[in-house]
């Protein structure tokens, strides 16, 4: 197994950021079919492979406002308001992902892209843990 962490900057801000041109480039230096294991080494974060853009994103975040609402329900009730959604986030979108590799390429469908999803607007600075895994 090979494995390599990226740093990704979410700012103060719910987001969906795309990851997809660094695992390929990760996977691509490998040069071999196997797999990438993305993983999000966090309590408030989760990785998702689907469409981005088009209004995708956004949809992603209202339907996690709507499911997870960022008020003062949560018993988790430390940092920003309605921070225990991010905590309970991860059960809906779990913190990892594996995509197959062929040939050095990530074999996504057409419009599938991979992303971390956070929520969590208390911590603007998250690590992930790319790994790839073959023969």
């Amino acid at each position: 197994m090979r494995s390599q962490i990226i740093s990704v900057a979410t700012g103060s801000r719910e987001t969906v950021h795309d990851i997809t041109s660094v695992c390929a480039d990760f996977v691509r230096e490998q040069g071999e079919d196997g797999l990438l294991h993305v993983f999000v080494p966090h309590a408030t974060a989760g990785v998702v492979l689907m469409e981005l853009g088009s209004g995708s994103d956004d949809d992603l975040l209202a339907a996690l406002r709507d499911l997870l609402p960022a008020d003062d329900r949560w018993r988790h009730a430390h940092g920003s308001r309605g921070h225990g959604r991010s905590h309970v986030m991860p059960a809906l979108i779990p913190p990892y992902a594996t995509v197959p590799v062929v040939g050095g390429r990530l074999a996504l469908g057409t419009w599938q892209s991979i992303a971390l999803v956070d929520l969590n607007v208390d911590n603007p600075q998250r690590q992930v843990r790319l790994s790839f895994l073959s023969d």
